[in-house]
């Protein structure tokens, strides 16, 4: 039960101002953006010094015999949040995703605009981050690339509903927004070890990167980018990490 409320702590983005353990606010841009985020607090250490770090650019792909991912998403979208940082999308209990076969619950899903990982150099307009954890504390992320194109029924409803500032919250359960029906039919997909793209950057996180992109409206996409900005980690050494397609 530590390990779980870990990891829940680590996938909750943290606010814009200082959390009460003492860790540093932190932000996209001046003295408080990425480059700095290492040296704002002792517990963002990894941010500097981490060599499994997120988001890369998945350019060099080795061909593996890759598990089809299980996705049992029933629970339905609980609420919207605006947290400083990104709007994110709470999940009720009961939906799960089964890698090594290790059950990962859904807690939460968020995005970024734009991309935060590249593929193959690409970077595209928007990024959606579905964050998931285990009874001992793995944390495991599916990311979801946005393409400009044709109005996309199930943001169209997020963007409607919308926090807009720091702190609001809008309740969805009224919708009934389950995000399965969202994904992508082809669910072929990267893996790679990496790390959270937030303060503190925590590694051992399994990145698991659709390769189907999926489309949003021009006006959906610019909706989501006026209310967060640019709020993208930079791009991060591969090192000696393999990248599985």
């Amino acid at each position: 039960m530590k390990n779980f409320a870990i990891a829940i702590a680590l996938v909750a983005t943290t606010s814009l101002m200082a959390s009460a353990d003492g860790a540093s606010k932190w932000g996209y841009g001046g003295v408080e953006g990425p480059e700095y985020w290492g040296h704002l607090s002792d517990k963002y250490i990894m941010c500097k010094e981490g060599k499994h770090q997120s988001p890369i650019d998945i350019t060099d792909h080795t061909e593996a015999d890759m598990e089809t991912l299980q996705f049992d998403y029933k629970a339905l979208a609980k609420d919207f949040i605006n947290n400083g940082h990104t709007v994110q999308v709470n999940i009720d209990q009961g939906s799960n995703l089964v890698v090594d076969n290790k059950k990962f619950e859904l807690k939460q899903f968020h995005f970024h605009t734009p991309s935060e990982n590249h593929v193959d150099g690409k970077s595209h307009p928007m990024e959606m981050h579905l964050v998931h954890a285990s009874a001992d504390g793995s944390l495991a992320v599916v990311a979801v690339m946005f393409s400009e194109g044709g109005s996309n029924p199930f943001i169209k409803t997020l963007t409607s509903n919308i926090p807009k500032k720091a702190k609001d919250h809008i309740d969805l359960k009224e919708l009934k927004l389950n995000v399965y029906d969202f994904l992508p039919v082809n669910r072929d997909y990267y893996r790679f070890a990496g790390s959270l793209t937030t303060p503190p950057c925590s590694e051992g996180v399994r990145w698991l990167v659709l390769k189907t992109a999926v489309e949003a409206s021009k006006e959906e996409l610019a909706t989501f980018r006026a209310i967060m900005g640019e709020n993208n980690r930079p791009l991060q050494p591969i090192h000696a990490r393999e990248v599985l397609k």
